[in-house]
Order: C-alpha cells, then sequence, then structure tokens
C-alpha cells in the first residue's frame, strides 16, 4: 500500500472519529441529558398554578371562626396591551395612579411576553365591577385567589394571620414560590402544612408571543389542587369573646385550660385587633399602624408578657416544705405586721400565727418567708445553694422557666434562676444565704412567668399533682393528634399533699375564712383559687389571680393578669370568676350582674376618663 492510501486511510478513521464523537454527544445531550429539552419546552409551555383553598378553622363546638373568600389578582401581559384609559381602571379599582404606573412599567421590564401581577388582591365587588369592563383593558386578565375572613372578631392572637410568604420561607421549603401566603403567626402558623393544602399545576402550549394556543397534551400532566385539611380547635368563642370583653380598655391577659386534657378553653391578649385588619391590602395600611401603637395589640402578653406571680406562688412552697417534710398542715408561723430579721422588713397584713391553709387563705407574706427559708437552709440538703437548686428542681417541674405550649413558636420561658446565677451575682464574693433572696417565697425577686404557665400552674393544682400541654388542637381533618398532647407530666410532688393546698385555695373565695377573694365567690360554684399581687416597677402593682373550679373533677383552669389593676382582688379575682360561671353554667347570675357591669366599664388605659374603683359604689 502507497503512502498516499495510507494518508487517505488515516483521515478517513479521523472523521470517522469524530463523527462517531459528534453522534455520542448528541445522544448524551439530546436523549440522555434532559436540560436542553426541559429548556426547549419552557419556551412553548405555560404554566398556571391553581392554588388550593385554605382549610378551615371551628371551635371546639364546630362554630366556624376563619374561612376563605375569592380574591382575584390582576396580571398583565404588556405585549398584548393597548392604549387603555389608566384613569378609569384605577378609579374601578380604587388605587394609586402613579403606584400602579410604575407597576407596569416593572412588569414590561421584566418580560414583555409573559404576565406579571400588576394590582393584588382585588375584592369581589371590585372585580365584579370591574369585569363588566375589561373589554375595554386587552392584555389585562385576572388570578384567582383566596384571602382569610372571619365569622367573629376575636382571637387575633390564638387565630394568627396570613401573609406573602418572605425569602427566609422560600429557602427553607421549596413548596413557596414568591407571593405565595403563609400562616405568620398562632394557630395559622403552627398548623400550615395541614392548613395550606397542596397546589395543582395546569400546563398551555404557547406560541413564539407568549400566547396561549391549548392545552398541553390534552392535560395529561396537569394535576389538581388539594384544599387544605378543616381544623377544629380547643378554643370556645363564647368564652372567648366574653374574655375580651371584660378585657376591654385594659392591658393584660386571660387563659383558661381544661385540666383534664390540656386544651386551652381561652387564650385572651389585651389590647388586641380584629383579625380583619391584616387581611389582604388592608394590612399595608394597618400593619405599620399597629406596630406604631403605644399599647402594643399585636403583642400576645398570654406568651410572651413576663410577670412576676406574686402571692399566686406561695402554693409551691407550700408543696414543697409538705414533700421535703419541713412543715405540716399544722405547722404555724407568726405575721407581726411582716417578716422581721434584723434591718429586713418583708410587710404583711396581720398580726397572729397561721397554720398552711389559713396562710393560704389569707396570702401571709411572713408565713412563706419562713417556709422559704427554712427550706433553703434544711440540713439535709448541706447548705443554702444546694437547698435552693433541690427548691428550683421542685418549681421547674410545674412547667416554670419552660416552654409550655409546643403549638406556639414565640413563647417565652419566664426565669427561675439557676443557682449559677445567684452565683455569678448576688454571692459572688460571700457566702449564700437565703434571706437575701427571700422575696421569692412571696413570687418576687427575680422570678418571672408567663399567663399560660400560671394557668398550667392553676391546672396542675387542679389535677393534683400533674399537667397536659396546653395546647389548641382538638381535632385536624383525616389526621392524628399529637400523642404529646395526651401525655401527663407530673410534678415532683408526691400527690397527697395536693388536697390540704385545695383546701387553702377554698377558703380564699370563703369569708368565714377571711380570704382575700371572697368577692369572687361564685354562689352554687366551689371555686379554688389565690389572688396576687404582682410588683411593677413602671408604675401600680398588677393584679392577678388563678384558680380552678368545680372543687372536686374540675372542668376549667384559669389564669387572670390585669395590668396596673394593683391587688388580685380588685380586677383578676372578679373576672376570673366571671368566666368560669360563664363557662360551667353559661350565664351570670342575677346576683353578680353588677360586678359584671363594674369589670366591663373599668378603664385602666385611659386614666383621664372614669374608671371602676371601688365596689361599695
Amino acid at each position: 500500500m502507497d503512502s498516499n492510501s495510507k494518508q487517505k486511510n488515516i483521515i478517513i478513521l479521523l472523521f470517522l472519529i469524530i463523527g462517531f464523537v459528534f453522534i455520542i454527544r448528541l445522544f448524551s445531550l439530546q436523549v440522555l441529558n434532559k436540560t436542553y429539552k426541559h429548556s426547549a419546552t419552557k419556551n412553548v409551555l405555560r404554566e398556571v398554578i391553581e392554588f388550593p383553598s385554605r382549610g378551615l378553622i371551628y371551635d371546639r363546638h364546630g362554630e366556624l371562626l376563619v374561612y376563605n373568600q375569592a380574591s382575584y389578582d390582576l396580571l398583565i401581559t404588556p405585549r398584548e396591551t393597548t392604549e387603555f384609559d389608566t384613569t378609569l381602571l384605577c378609579s374601578l379599582l380604587d388605587i394609586n395612579k402613579e403606584n400602579f404606573i410604575k407597576e407596569i412599567k416593572k412588569a414590561r421590564n421584566y418580560s414583555r411576553y409573559r404576565p406579571s401581577i400588576v394590582v393584588k388582591q382585588i375584592s369581589p365587588d371590585k372585580y365584579a365591577l370591574l369585569q363588566e369592563k375589561m373589554y375595554k383593558f386587552p392584555g389585562f386578565y385576572f388570578h384567582t385567589r383566596t384571602l382569610r375572613s372571619y365569622k367573629h372578631s376575636i382571637a387575633a392572637h390564638v387565630l394568627g394571620y396570613v401573609s406573602e410568604v418572605n425569602n427566609s420561607a422560600i429557602r427553607n421549603d421549596h413548596y413557596y414560590r414568591p407571593g405565595d401566603y403563609i400562616g405568620i403567626t398562632g394557630i395559622e402558623q403552627a398548623y400550615e402544612k395541614e392548613l395550606r393544602g397542596e397546589k395543582g399545576v395546569r400546563f398551555f402550549l404557547v406560541d413564539v408571543h407568549n400566547r396561549v394556543m391549548g392545552s398541553y397534551e390534552n392535560g395529561r400532566l396537569d394535576t389538581s389542587s388539594v384544599k387544605g385539611k378543616n381544623i377544629y380547635t380547643t378554643i370556645d368563642w363564647q368564652l372567648q369573646s366574653y374574655g375580651e370583653e371584660l378585657m376591654g380598655n385594659k392591658a393584660g391577659s386571660i387563659v383558661a385550660i381544661e385540666p383534664s386534657t390540656g386544651e386551652i378553653l381561652t387564650m385572651v391578649s389585651s389590647p388586641s385587633y380584629n383579625p380583619e385588619q391584616l387581611v389582604g391590602r388592608k394590612r399595608i395600611k394597618n400593619y405599620p399602624r399597629l406596630v406604631a401603637d403605644t399599647l402594643l395589640p399585636l403583642f400576645n402578653r398570654a406568651i410572651r408578657a413576663q410577670y412576676p406571680p406574686g402571692s399566686t406562688f406561695k402554693m409551691v412552697h407550700a408543696l414543697i416544705g409538705l414533700h421535703e417534710n419541713i412543715i405540716t398542715p399544722n405547722t404555724r408561723f407568726h405575721c407581726a405586721m411582716g417578716y422581721h430579721v434584723g434591718n429586713f422588713s418583708m410587710g404583711c397584713h396581720h398580726n397572729r400565727d397561721f397554720k398552711l391553709s389559713g396562710s393560704i387563705a389569707q396570702s401571709c407574706n411572713a408565713y412563706y418567708a419562713n417556709v422559704f427559708r427554712y427550706i433553703l437552709d434544711a440540713p439535709k440538703f448541706g447548705g443554702t445553694k444546694k437547698g435552693y437548686e433541690a427548691w428550683r428542681e421542685h418549681v421547674v417541674s410545674f412547667g416554670f422557666s419552660k416552654k409550655v405550649t409546643p403549638e406556639l413558636k414565640n413563647e417565652l420561658k419566664g426565669f427561675i434562676p439557676t443557682s449559677d446565677y445567684f452565683q455569678n451575682n448576688l454571692f459572688k464574693y460571700s457566702r449564700w444565704r437565703s434571706l437575701p433572696i427571700v422575696s421569692l417565697a412571696i413570687g418576687q425577686g427575680e422570678i418571672l412567668t408567663t399567663p399560660v404557665q400560671m394557668a398550667n400552674y392553676a391546672a396542675v393544682l387542679a389535677n393534683r399533682g400533674y399537667f397536659i400541654m396546653p395546647h389548641f388542637m382538638k381535632l385536624v381533618e383525616d389526621g392524628d393528634i399529637n400523642p404529646a398532647f395526651k401525655e401527663k407530666h407530673y410534678t415532683t410532688i408526691d400527690t397527697v399533699h395536693f388536697e390540704k393546698i385545695v383546701e387553702g385555695m377554698e377558703w380564699v373565695m370563703d369569708e368565714k375564712k377571711e380570704g382575700t377573694a371572697t368577692i369572687a365567690r361564685i354562689p352554687g360554684i366551689t371555686m379554688c383559687g389565690k389572688t396576687g399581687t404582682a410588683e411593677n416597677p413602671h408604675g401600680p402593682e398588677h393584679s392577678t389571680f388563678i384558680a380552678f373550679a368545680p372543687k372536686e373533677n374540675p372542668v376549667i383552669a384559669i389564669a387572670v393578669y390585669v395590668e396596673k389593676g394593683k391587688w388580685g382582688s380588685l380586677y383578676a379575682a372578679p373576672i376570673a370568676s366571671l368566666l368560669v360561671e360563664k363557662y360551667i353554667s353559661g350565664k351570670i347570675q342575677d346576683s353578680r350582674k353588677k360586678l359584671e357591669e363594674q369589670m366591663k366599664a373599668a378603664n385602666l388605659l385611659y386614666p383621664d376618663k372614669p374608671n371602676f374603683i371601688s365596689y361599695s359604689e
């Protein structure tokens, strides 16, 4: 074979190799690699998302609380538009013309061929009005969405609200895209995945100008949206409404729980707001105003306000004292108008001896200063610091210094100081002693609790030693209840000690025992309670009260805080008793109607207006 033939064969072989490489590469690109296929497909397809209806929310009796109403987004495909009357369109939609023109320019800059939203959340009445005139506005069309609506203007903090997703939510969950809605607070946030449903999608063929030419593959790839699941909450809407009415013109909170189940019957945070204020386009105007309001209507005091528990905390010390054999029900301590040691004095209102039940009934500070110091200094613990650590372990078992509502992400823990806290602050340069921290004995000092923790504490007392985590979920459509909502959490205190505490709480309501809350006694219902006065560095003390009823087989445990309400018996106890009576009996007795009127009329937010200050009026 001559050299020319060899060269010819080599050239042919090179062409064959190059051709084979090209064939392999084309096969990879067109068959194995889907990227180019997807890119080409996107150029001829329009993906239209079908948004699901959000699940409905009901109260414990099946009363509808939250439902959906139609809302419409106005979209524009810039290439398809012609000259139109901008002023007319803006007047029909009741929107600002300058902002509307900016949105159109933004849409044109994004794409002349693809649709963009220019007006969000148009109400059904404006949509109906505009539908008749859409022929005047070529290139514009509507996209249907739903917005939340409320049958009753209550429970804003409990229900929460829905708003557009932010970038963080989109990064954390690929389900969401810009413009989608998500639960921001309350039940809407806690059960977002159950309530939101599943989006559907429809595919349409479009031409080079992005005009719809028909369904893609006869809808074979289309999926239907799946509506969100309905939720039945533990809330009693009538009790919630009544609680909000009683807390009108007051700052504070009410939390009521069914002790045997942990179900939250009502959670009031006052001042509050109408949940409709944060729906749709109204939110743009109302949210900044609510944020700027000095009364903090967006602040959920039930789970985020931290107050000293005051005298309502005294039963914890009594129970620890009984459990550790520091005291017995018959142990006596003398009150000499307070507790006095050297130059230290803690005031009180009595000059007599007290046993346990009487000390609860008349809320003796001296009694509990003695009990607290005897616990911390007990020889069995081997030192005050270890005594304090044993005391704190008991206290925390009641649900203090921890979150007790797993559904609400913004709940604060309160504060029960650790021994390290005092070691690094109060006792850094001195030995541990019980006297410098004796204010803890009456629920003051460094102790902070939230209203929901106090209601849970009332449930512990009602149950004689255990609680079930407070929660809002009673039933979810086609779903299971979190097993954690059935688990009993026992305190470290032996259950045999609770009956004597319950007796003292019953005496609180008894005139013959000179109880501190006889004004809140409910004829025919045996309620056990405890008043408290919580210190407030910014003004008058806070009025607080915890209770449960009936004494046997309790169905409701409650905690009430009224900011700047002075004494527990002045506002918190009457309000709590009215709610208890309303829940158990369904109505308020005639003999207590005047008390009800006084509580509703009491105005603590605006001192310059008439305010109820005396029961004798």
